[in-house]
Parts: structure tokens; C-alpha cells; sequence
């Protein structure tokens, strides 16, 4: 499969085709929150984001910003050949709706990922809204990707039908 043919970016906006492989993690400048059933269940403004070439960036809110008295373990795990072996979480609501594998964390990330160690990343495809300041994201495509879209940021996007190959 040939490489995709990128969107040029805006003034303002960001390439994912830009981005690095491997993935580089920075600070987001702007507050980020995680809100299902009118909950807050995450909010900070300290938050990682992580870059990596075809994706849209995935946000790492730190564990101190985030409801975990509503989260529980999960038995999934997976392996990412960059930050290392993520476990993931269920959400669990007073309303009793439950949200399987809501977010993922890395416990002991890989050298390089340091710093996404004490941070949890939410899907926002399984949660009701997420937000990077005052613009609502959509969520990456697919069922595996994490990344979370803004205006901001231009594709294509890995995670999209016929994209498996990137």
C-alpha cells in the first residue's frame, strides 16, 4: 500500500505527517477534561499529549486530575512497541453505566516515555464529551487508536478504513 498523500496544513493547524516515529511526548498548553453522564471525570491543566506520524495526538491527563474513585482495573493489556505494556480501566458511574476499557495507562513506560508514567489517557470515542480548551474533539476512527482530533490538527488518519497497511 502506497503512503497516503497528506493534507497540507492551515496556518495554525498541525500535520499529523509530521510528527515523529517514534512518538515524542510534550505539555499541552491547554486545560483538558473528560466529562460521561455530566461527570467531570477528568480535568487538568497539565496534561501530555503524544505525536506520532499518522495519528492525531492521544492526551495524558496526570492520575491526581482524575476521578479514580470511579475507575477500576481492567484484565486488558496491550503492548506498544514504543511506550511499553498499557493496562487499561472501566468506568464505573453512581448512574450504573458502565465503560469498558474508558482509558489506558502505562505503569512502567519504556525509556523514552518516562513521563507518561502517573498519567491516564482516555479513549473519546467510549467517553461523552472530551475537550482541549474550548473546542470539543472527535475521536480517531477505528477501535484501537486513541488519538483525539481537533481543528487543529490535519490528516489523513491512521485508524480509517483501508489504512491497516500505513
Amino acid at each position: 500500500m502506497s503512503r497516503p498523500v497528506p493534507i497540507a496544513p492551515a496556518p495554525g493547524q498541525e500535520s499529523a505527517w509530521d510528527y515523529p516515529r517514534p512518538p515524542r511526548v510534550e505539555p499541552v498548553a491547554e486545560p483538558v477534561r473528560v466529562v460521561v453522564d455530566g461527570i467531570v471525570v477528568a480535568a487538568s491543566g497539565a496534561a501530555l499529549r503524544v505525536l506520532e506520524t499518522s495519528h492525531p495526538p492521544s492526551y495524558y491527563l496526570p492520575l491526581a486530575d482524575v476521578r479514580l474513585d470511579l475507575l477500576v482495573a481492567s484484565p486488558r493489556q496491550t503492548l506498544c512497541e514504543f511506550k511499553g505494556r498499557a493496562s487499561y480501566r472501566t468506568l464505573l458511574l453512581p448512574s450504573g453505566r458502565r465503560v469498558e476499557d474508558v482509558a489506558w495507562l502505562y505503569p512502567n513506560p519504556a525509556p523514552g516515555y518516562e513521563a507518561l508514567a502517573g498519567h491516564l489517557a482516555f479513549y473519546a470515542s467510549k467517553v461523552d464529551e472530551a475537550w482541549v480548551g474550548e473546542e470539543r474533539v472527535a475521536p480517531q476512527a477505528g477501535d484501537f487508536y486513541g488519538g483525539w482530533v481537533t481543528s487543529r490538527v490535519v490528516g489523513p488518519f491512521k485508524g480509517e478504513p483501508g489504512t491497516r497497511g500505513w
